[in-house]
C-alpha cells in the first residue's frame, strides 16, 4: 500500500541528534460504539456514527484514570527504549487538560511511575491537541542544548468527562480517552536506533481563541460567584465551521512553509500521519493537503478523537500495522485549539 524508496542514513549521527527510542500506547478497555450510544441518546440506530462519522471509541472506566493510562503508556515507552526511569533526564506531561489545575500532572504521572524519590524535572506543557508535537521539539531542543540525554514525553486524555451530550452530540461523539508515551534520546546514548527528529514548525492564528473552549477550571469564572455559570462552562464547546474556516485558509500555506523549512516537498513524504480530529478534518487534509489518499493514517472512524494522545497514539498504531519501515519519512501534523497549526518531521 505504501510505497517509498530508501534513503542513506549518517552512519554515526551527532551525540546532540534527538531520536525516537521508543513509544507505546495504553487505551481504555471499554470500546463504546456509537450503536450503543445512539440506544442511550434514544435515537435510531447509525444516527450518531452518521453525524459525527465515529463509530467507536475508548471510554475510561470508572477506575481508570488519566495518571494511571499515562503510566501505562510510559512504562511501555521505556520498555521499548530499552531504558529504566531512572535513565531518563526530563518528563514532559501533555494534555488539553489535567488531572486539576494545581498541581501540574506531571509529578502525578512520575510518582505514578515509581519516581517520588528521582529528582530529574517534570512539568506540563499544553497545546491541546498539538501538545504531543510541541512535547517532542522541546525534547529536542533539551537534547541538542546537552540538557538531555533521555527525555520522556506523555501524554493521557480522558475527554469524556466534559462532553456535551445534553446540547451537541455530534460533537461529544467524536471523542475519545487514551494516552500514549514516546521516549526522545541522544544519538549514540546506547538505546536501540530510532527516528530521526528532522524539525518542527508551528503557527497560531489567534482569532479563533473562542471556536473551541473549555471555560471553566481557570480564572475566567469564578465559581464562587457565579457557580450555575461555572457549570454551565464545564462541557467543552466547539464551533466547527468557524474552525474550518480558519484551517481551511491557513493549510496550504502551513504545510509549504513546515516542508520548505524541513527542504522537503510533498513528494518526499511516504507517510503521513495526522491528529485524529474528525473524518471531516482527514478529508479536510487530503484534499487541500495535496497528499494521495493512501499516504494518509486514517483510524478515526475506530478510534475518534485522542486529543493530545491522538497523534502519538496514531503513530503507535501505524508502527503495529507495520506501516513504518526503514528508509521513510513520516509527516506529523494537527490543528488544535487556539487556533494552531504544527507539524514535525520524522526519518526513520
Amino acid at each position: 500500500m505504501f510505497t517509498h524508496t530508501k534513503r542513506l542514513r549518517p552512519a554515526v549521527l551527532p551525540a546532540t541528534s534527538p531520536v525516537l527510542s521508543g513509544f507505546c500506547l495504553a487505551l481504555p478497555e471499554r470500546l463504546v460504539t456509537s450503536a450503543e450510544i445512539d440506544l442511550r441518546l434514544g435515537k435510531p440506530e447509525g444516527w450518531l456514527e452518521g453525524a459525527c462519522g465515529v463509530a467507536s471509541r475508548p471510554v475510561a472506566g470508572a477506575n481508570e484514570t488519566q495518571e494511571g493510562l499515562g503510566a501505562a503508556a510510559a512504562r511501555g515507552a521505556l520498555l521499548d527504549a530499552g531504558l529504566q526511569l531512572d535513565d531518563v533526564s526530563l518528563m514532559l506531561f501533555g494534555a488539553a487538560v489535567g488531572r486539576q489545575p494545581i498541581p501540574a500532572t506531571a509529578p502525578l504521572i512520575k510518582r505514578e511511575l515509581g519516581g517520588g524519590k528521582l529528582n530529574f524535572p517534570a512539568y506540563d506543557v499544553n497545546a491541546t491537541c498539538l501538545s504531543a508535537l510541541v512535547g517532542l521539539d522541546l525534547a529536542a531542543l533539551n537534547i541538542a542544548a546537552g540538557r538531555a540525554r533521555h527525555v520522556l514525553v506523555v501524554t493521557s486524555e480522558i475527554a469524556s468527562r466534559a462532553l456535551p451530550w445534553a446540547d451537541a452530540p455530534e460533537t461529544a461523539g467524536l471523542f475519545g480517552d487514551g494516552a500514549a508515551a514516546f521516549v526522545v534520546s541522544a544519538a549514540g546514548t546506547g538505546q536501540k536506533s530510532g527516528a530521526r527528529f528532522g524539525g518542527f514548525y508551528m503557527e497560531t492564528f489567534a482569532d479563533g481563541y473562542d471556536a473551541c473552549t473549555l471555560a471553566a477550571g481557570g480564572t475566567g469564572i469564578d465559581f464562587h460567584a457565579d457557580p450555575d455559570a461555572f457549570a454551565r462552562s464545564a462541557y467543552f464547546r466547539m464551533d466547527g465551521k468557524a474552525l474550518y474556516r480558519i484551517t481551511a485558509a491557513a493549510l496550504t500555506g502551513f504545510l509549504d512553509r513546515l516542508l520548505g523549512r524541513s527542504g522537503l516537498a510533498r513528494k518526499d513524504i511516504d507517510l503521513v500521519v495526522p491528529h485524529q480530529a474528525s473524518p471531516h478534518a482527514l478529508t479536510h487534509i487530503v484534499r487541500r493537503g495535496g497528499f494521495p489518499a493512501a499516504l494518509v493514517f486514517d483510524r478515526v472512524r475506530t478510534i475518534g478523537n485522542l486529543v493530545a494522545a491522538s497523534i502519538p497514539t496514531a503513530l503507535c498504531m501505524a508502527r503495529a500495522e507495520g506501516l513504518i519501515r526503514p528508509g521513510m519519512r513520516i509527516l506529523l501534523i494537527g490543528t488544535s485549539a487556539g487556533v494552531s497549526l504544527a507539524g514535525a518531521v520524522l526519518e526513520t
